[in-house]
C-alpha cells in the first residue's frame, strides 16, 4: 500500500483511511495542504515542477505542498510539505480552504501563507526552477497554459479575498 490519507465528505469529515492512488483513482475526496510563499517584500515564490513528476510535470506553480497524511492538520502538513520541498521550518498561517474540483481528482484544497526571509534549499526532485516575482508578473503567469490549473483557480479565489495583506507578516 502506498500513502495513506484520509478519506473525507463534502463537508471535510473523515470517512476513513484510503490509499492516496486509491482516493485519485476512485474520485474520492481527501485533503491537500499548500503553502503560498512571500519574501519580505511581498513578492510570491514560484516553481517549476521537474520533467518527470507523476502528477502536472514540467508545469509551473506558485504553491508548495501535498496530501495531509491520516490524521495530520492541513497546518501540519503544510508545515511538513514545505521543510520536504524547500527545505524551510516556518509555521505557515492558514488562509482559506475550498473544494476543488481537480484535474486530477476532487479534494479539500487548504491555502496557507508563509514568509520566508532565510536560504531555500529546494529538493531538485519537487522543484526544477523557482524565482520571486510580484502579484502582476504572477497573474501574468497564471494565465499561461504551463501553469496548474488547479493552482490557477487558487489563485483567482486568493486574490478575491476581501482583507489581503500586501504581504503576510512573519511567523
Amino acid at each position: 500500500m502506498g500513502e495513506l490519507v484520509d478519506r473525507v465528505d463534502e463537508r471535510d469529515v473523515v470517512l476513513g483511511v484510503v490509499d492516496r492512488e486509491e482516493a485519485v483513482r476512485s474520485r474520492w475526496l481527501h485533503r491537500i495542504a499548500t503553502v503560498v510563499c512571500r519574501d519580505g517584500e511581498g513578492r510570491f515564490l514560484v516553481h517549476r515542477r521537474p520533467a518527470g513528476m507523476s502528477r502536472f510535470p514540467g508545469q509551473v506553480n506558485w504553491m508548495l505542498g501535498g496530501a495531509a497524511g491520516v490524521g495530520e492538520s492541513y497546518e501540519e502538513a503544510a508545515a511538513r510539505e514545505l521543510a520536504e520541498e524547500l527545505g524551510v521550518i516556518v509555521r505557515p498561517r492558514f488562509v482559506f480552504k475550498f473544494l476543488c474540483d481537480g484535474v486530477i481528482s476532487p479534494y479539500w484544497l487548504a491555502v496557507h501563507e508563509a514568509v520566508i526571509t532565510g536560504p531555500l534549499r529546494p529538493d531538485p526532485e519537487e522543484i526544477a526552477w523557482y524565482a520571486w516575482v510580484t502579484e502582476s508578473e504572477l497573474a501574468d503567469m497564471a494565465g499561461r497554459e504551463d501553469f496548474v490549473a488547479d493552482a490557477r483557480e487558487a489563485f483567482a479565489r486568493y486574490r478575491a479575498l476581501p482583507a489581503r495583506p500586501a504581504h503576510p507578516g512573519a511567523s
